[in-house]
């Protein structure tokens, strides 16, 4: 499938992909009443490799454009075949099809041909599929035709949260929040928590590398949290997809990357860990989708960054590979600091070292979800389950850039509430120590 970037005109996009799907052979068989010479001077375009390389591409948009002219000439031709809303509607349709996501909807706004069959959901059925594997699976497909079609689910899932209102740091506003906050507060009202049920969500996570999909599964509902009195409610917030989600329908070696995927070959961990090689690579070319599905409120949002955060390299233990992803999530009305993180971790392990006969890969161990407040605090389920309601609905963005500023900036705020916690402690520890000095020196003074 070809994809364009987003951002072309209408007249470009529509141009662009006639040139693309009517070859020689499709021209041939349309010609009728005398269009051989427009035939031959469209061949002569579709060859002239000379005019894509030397000239820049607005002169490529013109040679465009005349084709475009080209195939209108073609259309009437073939008018006796059938009507003309039909053949447009399949050339269009044909067209269409062949897009992104992106350039899919960005297409659907440059006519009213282009916008009505953009609505058709096999187009954005084939999108999604194309972008999150997972959605290939029956039961799925019925999920997403539930909350309101492949249309909604991308228009939903493919922009990423942005929170932007990350607070300031304000020391009084964490250090005195367990005052301010009573349990009820703090844990907010039980009839609402009553209406939302751990069975309501549905995670649907994909890994890519490097364009290669790697590992994907289906999670329904939340592992162990059937009661509402239970431990799943005090307890930290915590899904670990790979120990919990079935294998379905997938080889036990989709989640294995080999030097044969793109990975460098690596002799030893030794030289790994002076050059790190092989970590940059995974790195820069690891992809994570974790979408999150409420069938109650018929509601989706993709909870990762797509693209890593951090990680850490040899930890635990020297063969591990630590890589983070995640965002930042409102909590107004359920944590007293506003806001809490999603922090979404995987890892990689190397189990093979190049060798004879042996290449280079790696295994990926584990893939968790877990929710973290300002101060780095664990939420319990309970609030989880509230995060979570209120991120389907937050707002998101297509900017990249956006989604790393909020991030950045949740970490900055984080880094100097910490700092600030440990100036603190600091000046309590010294507070300490001559008190207890001054006690010595009273209580050596009056044995004197």
């Amino acid at each position: 499938m070809m994809f364009l970037p987003s951002g072309f005109s209408s007249i470009f996009v529509f141009n662009f992909f006639l040139f693309c799907i009517i070859e020689e052979s499709t021209l041939s068989g349309m010609c009728v009443d005398g269009s051989e010479s427009l035939r031959k001077e469209f061949v002569w375009l579709l060859r002239n490799e000379r005019i894509r390389r030397e000239n820049g591409i607005w002169k490529l948009a013109i040679v465009f454009s005349l084709i475009g002219d080209m195939i209108t000439g073609l259309v009437m031709s073939v008018a006796k075949v059938g009507s003309m809303g039909s053949l447009s509607s399949d050339i269009f349709y044909d067209i269409l099809r062949r897009l992104d996501g992106p350039t899919l909807a960005s297409a659907a706004c440059a006519c009213a041909a282009f916008s009505s069959i953009s609505r058709e959901e096999r187009l954005w059925e084939n999108v999604c599929s194309s972008m999150w594997p997972s959605t290939n699976r029956e039961d799925v497909k019925s999920l997403i035709s539930s909350i309101g079609g492949f249309r909604k689910f991308y228009a939903d899932c493919f922009p990423l949260i942005v929170n932007k209102e990350v607070p300031e740091f304000q020391w009084n506003d964490y250090i005195e929040y367990p005052e301010e906050w009573n349990e009820a507060e703090y844990y907010g009202d039980m009839d609402e928590f009553e209406s939302i049920s751990p069975s309501d969500f549905v995670s649907i996570v994909d890994i890519r590398y490097k364009d290669k999909t790697i590992c994907s599964k289906v999670l329904w509902g939340i592992p162990n949290a059937n009661g509402f009195n239970g431990w799943f409610d005090n307890c930290p917030f915590r899904i670990d997809l790979l120990t919990y989600s079935p294998n379905d329908d997938h080889h036990e070696d989709e989640s294995i990357l080999s030097v044969s995927d793109g990975l460098p070959p690596i002799s030893s961990m030794q030289r790994e860990r002076k050059d790190g090689k092989l970590w940059c690579e995974l790195r820069d070319g690891i992809r994570l989708s974790w979408i999150v599905v409420n069938r109650k409120i018929k509601q989706a949002a993709n909870l990762s960054s797509w693209s890593p955060l951090g990680g850490q390299r040899h930890w635990p233990t020297d063969r591990d590979f630590l890589i983070r992803f995640g965002s930042v999530l409102p909590a107004k009305d359920v944590l007293p600091c506003r806001v809490a993180e999603c922090i979404l971790v995987m890892k990689f392990r190397v189990i093979q070292t190049e060798g004879d006969g042996v290449q280079t890969t790696l295994k990926l161990m584990e893939l968790s979800m877990q929710m973290e407040d300002m101060e780095g605090a664990h939420v319990n389920g309970r609030n989880s389950l509230f995060i979570l309601k209120e991120a389907l609905s937050c707002y998101r963005s297509k900017n990249y850039g956006e989604v790393l500023e909020s991030c950045n900036q949740y970490s900055k705020v984080q880094n100097e509430l910490k700092e600030e916690k440990m100036r603190i402690e600091n000046r309590l520890d010294r507070l300490c120590i001559l008190s207890g000095i001054a006690a010595f020196i009273t209580f050596c003074y009056y044995l004197l």
